[in-house]
């Protein structure tokens, strides 16, 4: 678990690869790999060279050429030097029939990134490229834009592809929901910290609005049914009663891809609950704006990262730590002690099952061996690791129980 204020640094990878530079008529792709790869022509095989030459990955890699024609004698061309390094690999160059393209197609949003994608690819340039989850117009677009004005928004289908991306240094930073203040906790994401070795380095809250998106001409009253993501669903529950009670309610992955699906297969019956950016990029019209339930709906999303913050004690800091005891749900009365005695003001608790020690068996003198279940417990609380107070509480309750920050 990491920490919107650092905790005790692991060991990650220092250094960012550089940016793809842009090149008009071809497009490299390369498969991940782990183990060391030797390059002909001076490229050796330390990380730098590897970082900047990973797009040259042997038979790995696809170049899809729109000027090149295959020759004669192999159907090959050389490539001369990537990235500033001489190379003698030979590359398939797979040409395109000019005579087949007709007039150019309006441009279209990029594609969320799936796990088949998530292959290290080089980096140039300062723009800070920043992962979540969904697709353009989605409620995590604008949270990515908040936290990193100008930045480069990468969309991902899934939560675990967004952290993947940051590991493998496709993106530099994710942004994730983690809670909403009518749905409550994301569960999955906090599963997901654990799992992943990256480290929270701010937070945002983003208002959520949500509007009743459709085709142009469509009616409210000839609806019938309404998608959406399914917390988006019930946070617009009763609006969706008055408005369209005929409608069915059909819950999809995420708000944005629901008006993407409405507007690729013309289904004029259907609505989407999403955005009105989502509107925007899909041709739809606006049926009803504002349409959630309770007006004070906000999702907070953690800002992640490979590398952790510094501790500070000249501004506020929240932090964020995971616990958990072998002696059960006992340890948890101690844990709020050792905070309230220091006067640590507690934003957040929230359990989850302890996946690697689910349950616990205790022997009861009445009904012989008992079962209970085992949790980890999420804690945020308002101080930083700098601070002496928040080092001392930590220090009174890590001796009995395991503790990640």
């Amino acid at each position: 678990m990491q920490a919107l204020s650092p905790s005790n640094p692991i060991s990650h990878l220092r250094s960012s690869l550089p940016r793809r530079p842009a090149i008009a008529t071809r497009v490299v792709r390369c498969i991940y790999r782990s183990d060391l790869v030797n390059f002909p022509n001076g490229i050796g095989t330390n990380r730098a060279d590897w970082q900047s030459s990973c797009a040259i990955l042997k038979a790995s890699s696809k170049v899809i050429s729109h000027e090149d024609k295959p020759t004669e004698g192999g159907g090959t061309d050389h490539v001369a030097a990537v990235n500033g390094h001489n190379s003698a690999t030979d590359l398939n160059l797979v040409p395109i029939d000019a005579s087949k393209s007709s007039t150019p197609a309006a441009p279209q949003p990029p594609k969320p990134l799936t796990i088949t994608d998530l292959s290290p690819a080089p980096m140039h340039g300062s723009q800070l490229r920043v992962a979540y989850q969904g697709v353009p117009g989605a409620y995590s677009e604008a949270a990515a834009g908040k936290a990193y004005p100008n930045c480069e928004a990468i969309p991902c289908d899934q939560f675990e592809v967004a952290f993947q991306a940051v590991e493998l240094w496709i993106a530099d930073r994710a942004v994730l929901p983690v809670e909403n203040s009518l749905g409550g906790s994301i569960h999955r994401n906090y599963d997901l910290l654990l799992r992943h070795r990256l480290h929270i380095v701010g937070e945002v809250q983003l208002p959520v609005h949500h509007c009743l998106l459709a085709l142009p001409g469509a009616r409210k009253e000839l609806l019938s049914r309404v998608i959406s993501h399914p917390q988006a669903l019930a946070q617009c529950e009763h609006t969706l009663t008055k408005l369209c009670p005929q409608a069915a309610r059909e819950a999809v992955d995420d708000t944005a891809g629901a008006a993407e699906y409405i507007a690729a297969n013309d289904l004029r019956d259907t609505a989407a609950i999403a955005s009105s950016r989502a509107a925007d990029l899909y041709g739809l019209q606006v049926l009803a704006e504002g349409i959630q339930d309770d007006s004070s709906n906000v999702t907070r999303f953690v800002m992640l990262a490979r590398e952790p913050i510094i501790p500070r004690t000249d501004r506020p800091f929240k932090t964020s730590i995971v616990f958990a005891h072998d002696k059960g749900t006992s340890v948890l009365f101690k844990v709020l002690s050792a905070f309230a005695f220091r006067n640590i003001s507690l934003t957040k608790i929230e359990s989850r099952p302890h996946r690697s020690s689910p349950i616990r068996l205790v022997d009861d003198a009445n009904v012989g061996t008992a079962k209970h279940f085992e949790y980890l417990f999420y804690i945020d609380f308002e101080a930083s690791l700098a601070e002496v107070r928040a080092q001392n509480a930590l220090a009174e309750f890590t001796s009995a129980a395991t503790l990640w920050t």
